[in-house]
């Protein structure tokens, strides 16, 4: 399973992450994380359950600064995957993330909004799984499954309980 989370901002906005989620994790799983952990043990926390991508985000600490870049593009599967927390205003967002890319992936995967987005913009899809802790409206935390089959790629977002 490939779980997607941003804006977790622990401990400022959540004292922890959501044991709903931790609970489904497991060791072959993926978690792809753009941005925003806001402290550096969220990020070894992380890590230590599953193979872990990410990149810091604009609320983060200077220590997670020190060991994430601030945009990446790794693969799985056949697809080629850019990861971006996101900058400025939400208006036209998807845009100017899309310009931080020069070989365009297939998937970019962003933060920054806190709503989640699941938009198809020619070959790409643009993903934002919402903030998992849940502090921006709507209230209820957010994190996304990404299907990764044979040709064809989707994006799904699942609400906490």
């Amino acid at each position: 399973m490939i779980y997607v989370i941003a804006d977790t901002h622990i401990p400022k906005r959540a004292s922890r992450i959501p044991s709903e989620f931790i609970e489904k994790v497991k060791a072959d799983d993926f978690i792809i994380h753009a941005g925003d952990f806001s402290e550096l043990k969220v990020f070894r926390e992380l890590e230590g359950l599953t193979t872990l991508y990410a990149v810091y985000g604009n609320m983060d600490c200077p220590q997670i600064k020190e060991v994430l870049p601030s945009k990446k593009i790794f693969e799985l599967s056949e697809f080629r995957i850019g990861l971006i927390h996101g900058f400025g205003s939400s208006l036209d967002l998807v845009q100017r993330i899309s310009e931080q890319f020069r070989e365009k992936p297939d998937l970019i995967i962003f933060g920054h909004t806190h709503s989640p987005c699941n938009l198809r913009t020619g070959s790409t899809l643009f993903f934002n799984p919402g903030s998992l802790s849940g502090n921006i409206s709507p209230a209820q935390g957010s994190y996304g499954i990404l299907h990764l089959e044979q040709g064809n790629m989707r994006g799904e977002v699942v609400f906490l309980k």
